[in-house]
């Protein structure tokens, strides 16, 4: 019995290596974006940068502040913020800030919708405010995130030269001080790495509603969110993989270290654990069959930790996890030089039980249970 379970956990570990090693080769041919003193300076892009927001008081100012700073003419892009349902000064603070910025407009879910008929709020957010639109071009962010100055520049010059229809972009934690904090960046340096690898690579459709743009007509030509509109979750992923198998593929990755979206980590394990299960709930629904591959050999190699401690083969189980960390660091070191976060993976070997048995919980939780999120609750 022993060696069946040694022998499959011995097949996942090479499946999982591959994987890694796919991941690194194509993070390895990412090219840093150009952005040469031409780059079409005299044509802008019209943006609408929409910001959905719930319970942000504390956070929408810095966010639409750091915006306003863009060294992008004013004239050319809008801030469009949607209040969803916020409880506290959310709306109060844009409001005046519209005040003074003519090109910031507040719009409220709750002149549109009531609390309990939908369950994806934030996808009704931006489809409202896409329709209120008057950019060409759709940029999203978060309300808790802080842009870099030359995002939009970016932004601009990457699609002038490429013709997408859709980009995504990079998105790192805000570092801080604390074992939650680094645990929290160590893993979102994976999640960002394997997105930049993969987009690039033309592979699987992922990205993050932190930092992505997309055409405005062809968010209208694919429905928007039609057909995922019932899901809670995925406003980024579900709408990239329905303009990739649309709209011949015209998916780009804006990979460009001044494109980097900052962005608040969860400050407590509660909040975490939910933002996970939040983040694992819409796996069950992707159509993109090479996520869903990826994301149950994840699942099933962590797992068979679990299973060789509970069968007392504590060898095997040592081998493996020394196998786990050699081939994630091996991939994550490239990725960590692009985030200039080189020290980042010091304590790395230290965190993989905790790694461990979170992507278990939140990977079995998403599928069957309703999670708390923003002070609701979420099916």
């Amino acid at each position: 019995m022993l060696a069946i379970l040694d022998w499959s956990v011995g097949i996942l570990t090479v499946l999982y290596a591959l994987l890694l090693m796919a991941y690194r080769y194509w993070f390895g041919r990412l090219k840093t974006f150009e952005l040469t003193e031409k780059s079409d300076a005299f044509e802008f892009t019209r943006f609408t940068v929409v910001i959905p927001a719930r319970n942000e008081a504390a956070n929408i100012k810095a966010c639409v502040d750091s915006i306003l700073a863009q060294d992008y003419p004013l004239d050319a892009f809008e801030i469009i913020v949607i209040d969803d349902f916020s409880e506290d000064d959310t709306a109060f603070i844009v409001k005046a800030i519209g005040h003074d910025q003519p090109n910031v407009h507040l719009l409220s879910l709750a002149d549109y919708f009531k609390q309990g008929e939908m369950n994806s709020f934030k996808k009704k957010a931006i489809e409202k405010a896409v329709s209120q639109a008057k950019g060409d071009w759709i940029v999203t962010t978060d309300a808790d995130c802080i842009v870099p100055k030359q995002w939009l520049t970016l932004y601009n010059a990457y699609i002038l030269k490429n013709k997408p229809v859709f980009v995504a972009a990079p998105v790192m934690f805000i570092k801080e001080s604390g074992i939650l904090n680094e645990f929290q960046v160590l893993d979102f340096l994976a999640l960002q790495g394997i997105t930049a690898a993969a987009v690039g690579a033309g592979k699987h459709s992922m990205s993050n509603g932190a930092n992505l743009a997309f055409e405005k007509s062809a968010f209208i030509a694919v429905g928007g969110y039609q057909g995922v509109d019932q899901i809670a979750s995925g406003d980024d992923m579900f709408l990239m993989h329905k303009m990739k198998v649309t709209l011949s593929n015209r998916i780009g990755y804006l990979f460009h270290p001044g494109a980097i979206v900052l962005t608040k980590a969860m400050s407590n394990w509660k909040d975490f654990i939910m933002q996970r299960i939040r983040w694992s709930s819409k796996a069950r629904y992707y159509d993109d069959n090479s996520i869903f591959w990826v994301l149950l050999l994840v699942y099933l190699y962590n797992f068979s930790f679990l299973v060789l401690l509970l069968a007392g083969n504590y060898s095997s189980l040592l081998i493996s996890i020394a196998f786990k960390i050699f081939f994630e660091l091996f991939f994550l070191e490239p990725v960590t030089r692009f985030y200039n976060m080189p020290g980042q993976l010091r304590y790395f070997a230290l965190y993989q039980p905790m790694h461990i048995m979170y992507t278990l919980v939140a990977g079995l939780f998403g599928q069957i249970k309703t999670y708390t999120w923003k002070g609701r609750k979420v099916k």
